[in-house]
């Protein structure tokens, strides 16, 4: 599998008159790929396309006429056997190693705390939002989530400047990405309407400290797994916390480390993303409306 390879489930739009989809950023976890990270979810992508067919009908009615367009890049950083918790580096025998299909949005270094690979994979995330020309929301897992809260702050108004100030403060902290102020203006690319976060976590090396102060103001579903072994809940805690009050949703279910996609908890999905898209634009369609009464 190519690193640059996104599984969207559905063509790039042909031309700007095309019907308006909700084009969501799937973003899988550390190990996964874009495909496996769609088979995992298939479940939430048949509940948002019912919950936002594509029609024919008056967009009076329909914000999203289009329908659904879910993108599923998968990660630049393809994963070594010793990148893998867990993996016993003593079952392989002489100089053969398996072959790996698992990738990573970056690497943890041991010590410093810092990302190796950040820059490549903000560029594959940018790429994949280049691709569709913008995305509405993102939806992450794990790693992928801790990216999706990266993504939805990395689109706020005035967070460029916040990177500008403190990089030119303290020299180690982390800068504006390369190409994502360009595309902001050349899609253009506006603020996410929402974020998601399936068992997400923050950065806590001061380097990264402009993701998160200010707070992020995108409205950000945290979904947490009281009985995840993996990100312990004090770490999706510090992702909570960086976000604003406002804005922010904290649900826990009764599970661990993975993407509940049962009837109870997707009805949450797709409540949230709901009340983060339609009812602002159905206000205003009506106000636009000339009523003979």
């Amino acid at each position: 599998m190519s690193a640059k390879q996104n599984g969207a489930t559905a063509p790039t739009d042909a031309s700007a008159s095309a019907p308006r989809k909700l084009k969501i950023l799937m973003l899988h976890g550390y190990t996964q790929n874009g495909p496996l990270f769609h088979a995992k979810t298939r479940a939430l992508e048949k509940a948002l396309n019912k919950s936002f067919p594509a029609t024919k009908a008056s967009p009076l009615f329909s914000t999203y006429p289009g329908g659904i367009q879910l993108l599923y890049p998968t990660a630049p950083i393809k994963l070594r056997p010793a990148d893998i918790p867990g993996f016993d580096l003593s079952t392989i025998e002489g100089d053969s190693s398996p072959e790996s299909d698992s990738w990573g949005w970056w690497i943890r270094e041991t010590g410093s705390g810092l990302y190796s690979g950040f820059d490549e994979g903000l560029e594959t995330i940018r790429e994949a939002i280049e691709s569709v020309g913008g995305i509405d929301g993102v939806i992450g897992f794990s790693q992928g989530a801790g990216a999706a809260a990266f993504v939805a702050s990395l689109l706020e108004d005035g967070r460029e400047e916040v990177f500008a100030s403190l990089h030119s403060k303290d020299s180690s902290s982390y800068p504006y990405p390369s190409g994502w102020k360009e595309m902001k203006a050349k899609l253009p690319q506006p603020p996410l309407k929402f974020a998601v976060s399936y068992c997400g976590f923050y950065a806590p090396h001061p380097a990264y400290k402009a993701f998160y102060e200010p707070e992020i103001k995108t409205p950000l579903l945290n979904v947490i797994g009281t009985l995840d072994s993996v990100v312990e809940e004090n770490r999706s805690q510090g992702l909570v916390d960086r976000c604003s009050e406002e804005t922010r949703k904290v649900v826990y279910h009764p599970g661990g480390h993975f993407v509940p996609v049962g009837k109870d908890m997707a009805g949450v999905l797709l409540g949230f993303v709901k009340e983060c898209c339609e009812v602002k634009k159905r206000e205003e369609s009506l106000d636009d409306l000339d009523i003979p009464f």
